[in-house]
């Protein structure tokens, strides 16, 4: 019985070495989310032989409100969709603190959803002590 070759391994079967070097964004580095923003950014970064690989970004939900909690999720939405425009694999979330895990969790899972929608993995460090 043959198997078939894995999504992954048809993608890589002709593949060949790219001489670029994979880097980590910060969040805080980015002066805005605007798509020319970024459009500028990724091609300064293609022409210097860097490939954004992930994306790192720092949330808090420490108020314990639910529009402060939304705003937050906003934000976070804006960086996963920044992301995926410059072509991360990955978008990792810090959060810093949390006031109230039942309203974060939601609000995380449907972050997760898009994320997975415009192709990022979304990884999640900080909450309930996760990583």
């Amino acid at each position: 019985m043959s198997t078939s070759p894995t999504s992954v391994e048809s993608a890589l079967a002709d593949c060949r070495p790219s001489n670029v070097e994979p880097v980590e964004l910060t969040a805080s580095s980015l002066s805005t989310t605007a798509p020319e923003y970024l459009r500028e950014l990724k091609a300064e970064l293609a022409a210097e032989g860097y490939q954004p690989a992930a994306l790192r970004v720092t949330a808090d939900f420490a108020e314990d409100c639910s529009l402060a909690t939304q705003r937050e999720a906003d934000r976070l939405r804006d960086l996963v969709q920044a992301g995926s425009f410059l072509g991360v694999g990955v978008v990792r979330v810090e959060v810093d603190a949390v006031g109230d895990a039942g309203k974060v969790r939601p609000a995380l899972s449907a972050l997760e959803e898009r994320a997975r929608r415009e192709g990022v993995t979304l990884s999640v460090e900080g909450l309930d002590g996760s990583a």
